[in-house]
């Protein structure tokens, strides 16, 4: 977290552009209502197109309202999101925890984006398709996953 802790100012004129045509891109595919997670949601982008919570392990990033959590150990009660984002951060987190985080405190819709430079992006896709029910979106740095959290 150093690394983003040390970007924090610059975060969003670095990557503001690139995290926005991904917003873009999700919100021509998918219509989230109700109470949406953002885990590892940085500087709050998200927040330009839905209402979300956020979450981001790294203090210097949050923007007031959000909090200082991480992926692995969701602070909340089950069930308490409509919704899930997750753009571009998964390639961060234990996958097997934060999956069993996410299937918790989720009802009902999820959005992960993963980077596809990731040096374990085959890993992480095969992954979250053996435990969600997911379509796949093709953006220029990122496959986008929309679906369910129950798989049946």
């Amino acid at each position: 977290m150093e690394f983003y802790n040390k970007l924090s100012k610059r975060y969003d004129e670095l990557y503001g552009k690139e995290q926005e045509n991904k917003f873009d891109v999700i919100i021509n595919n998918i219509k989230l209502s109700g109470l949406t997670l953002d885990i590892g949601s940085g500087t709050g982008i998200s927040k330009k197109f839905f209402s979300t919570v956020g979450i981001d392990p790294s203090f210097n990033l949050l923007k007031k309202g959000d909090i200082c959590a991480k992926a692995e150990s969701l602070p909340f009660k089950d069930k308490t999101f409509d919704n899930i984002i997750c753009i571009t951060s998964i390639h961060h987190f234990n996958l097997d925890e934060s999956i069993k985080e996410m299937k918790r405190v989720c009802k009902d819709k999820i959005l992960i984006s993963i980077l596809k430079k990731s040096k374990n992006f085959d890993k992480i896709r095969k992954r979250l398709h053996e435990e969600f029910n997911l379509e796949e979106i093709d953006e220029e740095k990122d496959l986008i996953l929309i679906g369910k959290v129950n798989k049946f």
